[in-house]
C-alpha cells in the first residue's frame, strides 16, 4: 500500500503549532522566588554569619554587609542601619545586579555596589562579607598588609591580601577600589575602612575573615615579644602554593610564577 507523506513545508508548520501549543514553563516573579526552599536556606545562612560577626566584635553598631549570589541575575544582601545581631528573615533583600529592590521590606545596604562590582568580576564568588574586625582593620588604617610566611593555614586560604584605595563608602568609585585585586585576592583591606572577602558560600567567606582577624592580632602579638619573626623557607612556600592551586584557591604570587608562552 503506498504511504502518503507530508511536505515538508507542511511538516514544518506542523511542528510550530505543536509546539506553539504546548504549556511554556512559567517565568517566576521575584517575589516567588524570594519565598523558595533556596532563599529560605540562603538567608538563615546570613543571618547566622551575622550574628558570629556580631559576637566576635568584627561589626558595630549597624556597620558590616553580607550578599550572596541567588541564581544568574540577583543577590540576597542584608539590609541597612540594622545591627548582624538583630537581623530576621524579613529584613533581607533580594536585588538585581544593578543594585534595583526585587523583594524585601528594605532598603538594602548601601555597600550592595562593592558586593556586584566583586561578582561581575569574578564568577568564582558567590558570596561576600565585609566588616571591621579591630586588627585587621588597624591594618587597612596604615594602608598596610600583615607580612606573609609565618603561619601556613593563613597562606593556604588567604596569603598576601591586597590594599585598595581610600573612596567614601557607598559610592560607585568606592567599589571600583577592588577590581584589581579580584581576581587573585579573596580577601582585601579597604584603607581607613575595614575588609572584604570572597568565597564560595557565605560561611566561607566569614571563615576568612576569622582567618585575617586572628592572623593579624597574632602578628601583632609576636612584634611584642621582641624576637625576631621565624619566616618558613622558600621551599615550603612553593609547597603551599602547590596545595593552593589543587584547591582552587587564589594566590597573587602563583601568577607571578606561572610560565611564559
Amino acid at each position: 500500500m503506498e504511504q502518503q507523506t507530508m511536505p515538508m513545508a507542511e511538516q514544518g508548520s506542523e511542528v510550530a503549532l505543536t509546539a506553539a501549543e504546548s504549556p511554556q514553563p512559567k517565568e517566576i516573579s521575584p517575589s516567588a522566588a524570594a519565598r523558595s526552599p533556596e532563599a529560605d536556606l540562603l538567608r538563615a545562612e546570613i543571618i547566622a554569619v551575622g550574628r558570629k560577626l556580631w559576637e566576635r566584635s568584627y561589626v558595630d553598631g549597624n556597620g558590616g554587609n553580607i550578599s550572596v549570589r541567588f541564581g544568574a541575575h540577583s543577590v540576597l544582601c542584608t539590609p541597612t542601619l540594622i545591627s548582624k545581631r538583630d537581623i530576621q528573615p524579613a529584613d533581607i533583600c533580594l536585588c538585581d545586579l544593578d543594585g534595583n529592590m526585587l523583594a524585601g521590606n528594605g532598603p538594602r545596604t548601601s555597600e550592595l555596589l562593592l558586593h556586584l562590582e566583586i561578582y561581575k568580576a569574578n564568577p568564582r564568588a558567590r558570596a561576600v562579607v565585609r566588616c571591621h574586625p579591630p586588627h585587621a582593620t588597624a591594618f587597612a588604617i596604615t594602608g598596610t598588609a600583615p607580612p606573609i610566611g609565618l603561619i601556613p593555614e593563613y597562606e593556604i586560604f588567604i596569603g598576601p591580601a591586597a590594599v585598595a584605595r581610600y573612596e567614601t563608602p557607598g559610592t560607585q568609585a568606592f567599589a571600583e577600589t577592588v577590581l584589581p585585586f579580584i581576581q587573585d585576592h579573596n580577601t582585601i583591606l579597604l584603607s581607613n575602612h575595614g575588609i572584604v572577602c570572597w568565597a564560595d558560600t557565605v560561611t566561607h567567606a566569614e571563615w576568612l575573615v576569622e582567618i585575617l582577624e586572628n592572623y593579624c592580632k597574632t602578628y601583632l602579638i609576636a612584634q611584642q615579644i621582641g624576637k625576631p619573626l621565624a619566616f618558613l623557607p622558600d621551599e615550603k612556600i612553593q609547597e603551599i602554593l602547590a596545595l593552593k592551586r589543587r584547591m582552587g584557591l587564589p594566590d597573587s604570587r602563583m601568577v607571578q610564577l606561572e610560565p611564559h608562552e
